[in-house]
């Protein structure tokens, strides 16, 4: 790396911010952050502000931006406070940003990820929702606009790392058989299926090798979380999704693998620790210090796998259904997941419900051509519309 990369993080309060934000505390001389976003995480952003003087400062709740402004006025800082979506998508796409760390969990990351692919950026990706709901649309941006993308999900990056470096999304042309794509079974991977009936949210987000927010560690435990990332890969790596195999590695050492057709197999392997993907990204094509201690193989000593159980699995079996379906599929499927974690985190419906909901939604949407961002967020919309009516029906039948 020759000179300084200028980034904006969005999402910068989140884990996946927090451990790009650790990794620029190591390299102040690699990185300067021009821009940090949050929800509303205020006293999280400030302290975020102090440490490392953003110029700009954007949280998506205007309420909460209003209480950080105050709170900086009370400082020496210059930085800007923002607010709203149109903030995220300027400190996305502003001229002298190199990078953009794109980590806002959900739906509300896809217009910031779009205006970074517009303005050409250097996009590391660690939202999932962008490919997942409109990943045609957006590679073709991506491509349009000259920018460049690396994927942050460990899974994907492990992807990334042990692809061909000339890689260009011809598996068949480079040798490459399938993508093996790990997963650790979350924690009722070897549950009795009766008991799940019973999971309560503190029990589906106490990941057992992660350390996830909430929604993301609900989406683990159903083995969504994996689904998305097929989809992802789809995108990501041009491949069918006959092409793409979940293997469930309780260890979460082997990160991925990548399998040739001279029977060779390539695997990424190290801690479970998020900064290792972030600063792989951040520093491509070289390779940066993350922090992450070394992988201890005497430690390790076995490595398990298995073979996803639909039955235990549900939401991984429509994962690959909408993926298979395509068109407007994948946002329904993402859309109604949302909806379905948000309402048993609150505790208004039982886990096993999830799936269930999912899967309501995805049979009574039709399937339609996507054209554009807009078109992303109607059928993201209409799909929350069913999955909160179809809760209503549940709730009054429960």
């Amino acid at each position: 790396m020759n000179k300084i990369r200028h980034l904006t993080i969005l999402g910068s309060t989140g884990s996946i911010g927090e451990s790009t934000l650790d990794v620029v505390n190591r390299h102040p001389d690699l990185f300067n952050v021009i821009a940090l976003t949050a929800n509303n995480n205020t006293d999280k952003m400030l302290a975020q502000c102090i440490q490392f003087r953003p110029r700009f400062a954007v949280m998506l709740d205007a309420d909460q931006a209003g209480r950080l402004a105050r709170a900086i006025d009370q400082t020496e800082l210059d930085t800007i406070v923002l607010s709203g979506i149109e903030s995220l998508e300027k400190v996305a796409s502003m001229s002298d940003v190199d990078v953009v760390m794109a980590a806002i969990v959900g739906a509300a990351g896809i217009r910031p990820a779009f205006a970074a692919a517009r303005a050409g950026k250097l996009i590391l990706l660690a939202n999932k929702e962008t490919l997942v709901m409109a990943g045609r649309i957006f590679m073709d941006k991506v491509k349009q606009h000259g920018a460049t993308l690396l994927p942050i999900d460990s899974e994907h990056n492990a992807i990334h790392q042990s692809l061909p470096h000339d890689f260009d999304g011809n598996l068949p042309g480079k040798g490459i058989r399938r993508i093996l794509l790990t997963a650790s079974g979350g924690p009722f991977r070897s549950a009795s299926l009766d008991s799940l009936a019973h999971v309560t949210p503190e029990q589906a987000c106490a990941h057992p090798n992660w350390d996830m927010g909430r929604k993301i560690s609900v989406d683990s435990a159903t083995m969504m979380n994996k689904g998305l990332e097929v989809i992802e890969a789809h995108w990501l790596f041009n491949a069918a999704p006959e092409n793409i195999q979940v293997v469930i590695h309780p260890q979460s050492v082997i990160h991925s693998m990548v399998e040739y057709i001279d029977g060779s197999v390539l695997a990424q392997l190290g801690n479970p620790d998020m900064r290792t993907p972030v600063a792989h990204a951040m520093g491509y094509p070289k390779r940066i210090e993350s922090g992450v201690s070394s992988l201890n193989m005497f430690d390790v000593a076995h490595l398990n796998f298995e073979k996803p159980d639909f039955e235990r699995f549900p939401c991984l079996r429509l994962a690959y259904r909408a993926l298979e379906m395509g068109d407007n599929m994948p946002a329904v499927l993402n859309a109604a997941n949302e909806v379905a974690v948000e309402t048993f985190l609150e505790e208004k419906m039982p886990f096993t419900a999830i799936p269930a909901m999912i899967e309501h939604v995805m049979n009574i949407s039709e399937r339609e051509t996507m054209h554009s961002l807009n078109d992303v967020l109607k059928v993201d919309s209409a799909a929350r519309d069913a999955a909160r009516d179809w809760l209503g029906t549940f709730r009054q039948t429960a």
